[in-house]
């Protein structure tokens, strides 16, 4: 009896005490429902025939789908945007992966300082430092084609890599290299007979989220690109901000292809990394 009349008393305090909380997930609810309005009008009005004035389209078509498909060249923007993020995961991995194990097996001076550093091209935004970057690129002839934007997503890529293998190097018991060693195999043979199996979960996971990124970003893509060289977001942008009298469906139909892309990496990123490991964490290393 005694445990039930002091249990009573907290539960009042604890719903008398939340009007915040209710504040915070009505607005929440609220951002919820006004994106998925947003979300929800565009991907209507791309298989809508005729809508003007009424509640929804008078028919559903997918004519939308084609005439963009036709008219805005998905087809080769897709393949671009394909080669494009596959170049710049391949790279970051294998620069990434080794430079990793450096900051999580070597300690030196400066490993600290050199870590931050790394967090730079995340934390920044990227047009602050992509306008200087494709400034030098446009200077030796990079930008303008495929290289400069590959070059120029590598810049956040390869840092992303590093700051998210480091924890899983550091998950690895050295006590391993250290028996290999001793059986004769050398650093190369280390690291791809013995590390590389033990680091495939972490490998894949960077590699999905750089291929989300890649795919995603927008400002330094925009700022390198040429006229054979734009992903699809970039392509996007131009089909809505170019001249023109355009169909506002097709527009969204294309708007819908990119969308559904971006949720379909999501769900698969989200099948091999917890989004906690998406903070970068630094953390005081003993000397």
């Amino acid at each position: 009896m005694t445990a039930i009349s002091v249990a009573r008393p907290r539960t009042r305090r604890r719903l008398a005490a939340s009007p915040g909380a209710w504040l915070v997930w009505g607005a929440v609810t609220f951002f919820f429902v006004m994106l998925a309005g947003v979300i929800g009008s565009v991907v209507v009005s791309s298989f809508g025939s005729h809508w003007f004035d009424t509640w929804l389209p008078q028919g559903w078509t997918t004519q939308w789908y084609r005439q963009a498909w036709q008219e805005f060249t998905l087809f080769d923007v897709l393949v671009v945007t394909v080669e494009v993020s596959l170049l710049v995961v391949g790279i970051s991995v294998l620069v990434g992966v080794p430079a990793s194990y450096v900051l999580a097996r070597r300690s030196f001076p400066g490993r600290r300082l050199l870590y931050l550093l790394f967090l730079l091209p995340i934390l920044m935004p990227p047009i602050t430092y992509g306008i200087p970057l494709a400034t030098v690129l446009y200077k030796y002839g990079f930008a303008g084609n495929m290289s400069g934007v590959v070059m120029a997503n590598l810049v956040p890529s390869v840092p992303f890599v590093i700051l998210t293998m480091t924890p899983f190097i550091e998950q690895v018991d050295p006590a391993i290299e250290r028996a290999a060693r001793m059986c004769g195999a050398r650093t190369w043979q280390v690291f791809l007979r013995i590390l590389a199996p033990l680091l495939i979960p972490g490998i894949l996971a960077a590699s999905i989220l750089v291929l989300v990124r890649t795919v995603g970003m927008f400002e330094l893509t925009f700022l390198t690109a040429g006229p054979d060289s734009q992903t699809l977001v970039v392509a996007l942008y131009y089909t809505m901000s170019a001249a023109g009298i355009r169909a506002q469906q097709s527009i969204d139909a294309m708007a819908v292809v990119y969308t559904s892309m971006m949720l379909i990496l999501l769900v698969v990123a989200l099948r091999f990394v917890n989004p906690t490991q998406l903070v970068a964490r630094v953390k005081e290393e003993p000397e």
